[in-house]
């Protein structure tokens, strides 16, 4: 008989995560592709951006490799996309956006994650990714995770009902409402008052709702990781998901203009691509990692990715 130390129900948002994970792998064909960017260059640019600027105003490597994925995106729109799959019927769908929103996995400062959905990549420089970034961050401040979530949650819930899955939205109703796994949300005048906070000070549903796509960066959780992500879950309907890893020093083969080789230390960041082998073969991909090694062998293109008027202010302060 082993003896138990604890026991906790499942909250809102493990229930979320749960579910969607259980119904990624038990549906989704995945196929996983490790991708090692060698981005020594492209950080050699990024130091000299960052030179002068504050520390507010700074590019941070995750800032920038969003939008190198967002460059890839538009390069692959096969694997920016959702699909609609009826395995009985053997009937499929695929859409294909040209918005790129990406869900991002984000820390909350008690420690809890929340996957938040930043739209419009497709035309948003580094400064404007920066900005919004920090907004989320700030709004996730004042956030309380499962009323946020109960939103989404409840109006995907709706939307089962409309496609004729009762029992599956009934069996979610069920096991939020009733015994030890009921879900607590506010009441009273608590939830009068948190709901009465304008959405530009807080998120909501809106904001967690499924993105285009979505990108895990491990690495920003501990730089010291080794190693790369060697598979992640696709989170239905979406047909692609990428997973980064730490930043690491390795020996590769160097050939100069002679055709002559040599070992040299680079900096190198792996990158699992997973997608849905419904949707995609691995011919999809392949413009993706070429627009992406374009950039890292020519990374002065990052220069153009900066907002011109914050550039043109700072000229004129100096």
């Amino acid at each position: 008989m082993l003896n138990i130390t604890n026991t906790e129900h499942f909250g809102l948002g493990r229930k979320i995560i749960a579910n969607m994970t259980s119904e990624s792998w038990k549906n989704i064909p995945h196929v996983g592709y490790n991708y090692e960017a060698d981005i020594t260059d492209l950080l050699t640019e990024l130091r000299k951006i960052n030179m002068s600027r504050s520390i507010n105003d700074k590019i941070t490597v995750n800032t920038l490799m969003l939008k190198v994925i967002a460059e890839g995106l538009k390069a692959a729109p096969a694997m920016n996309a959702h699909i609609d799959y009826n395995s009985f019927l053997v009937r499929g769908r695929i859409d294909t956006f040209e918005e790129i929103n990406i869900s991002i996995p984000m820390v909350m400062s008690d420690g809890h994650m929340m996957t938040v959905n930043v739209r419009g990549f497709e035309k948003m420089n580094l400064d404007e990714i920066t900005e919004k970034i920090n907004d989320v961050r700030r709004r996730m401040e004042n956030t309380i995770l499962e009323e946020a979530m109960y939103e989404a949650s409840f109006a995907n819930t709706i939307n089962e009902l409309k496609k004729g899955h009762i029992l599956k939205a009934l069996g979610r109703l069920f096991g939020a409402k009733t015994g030890k796994h009921k879900i607590k949300l506010l009441t009273g005048e608590e939830k009068r008052r948190y709901h009465s906070m304008s959405s530009n000070d807080r998120l909501t549903g809106y904001d967690i709702e499924q993105g285009t796509v979505t990108v895990s960066n491990l690495g920003s959780l501990d730089r010291s990781l080794t190693g790369n992500v060697t598979l992640l879950e696709i989170i239905p309907p979406q047909v692609a998901a990428f997973g980064i890893g730490a930043i690491q020093d390795k020996v590769t083969c160097a050939t100069d203009s002679c055709g002559i080789k040599s070992a040299d230390f680079r900096k190198i960041l792996p990158i699992c691509i997973a997608f849905d082998h419904r949707a995609l073969d691995f011919g999809d991909v392949i413009p993706f990692t070429r627009r992406c090694n374009e950039i890292f062998e020519n990374p002065t293109v990052i220069h153009d990715w900066l907002d011109d008027k914050k550039a043109v202010r700072k000229f004129k302060e100096a």
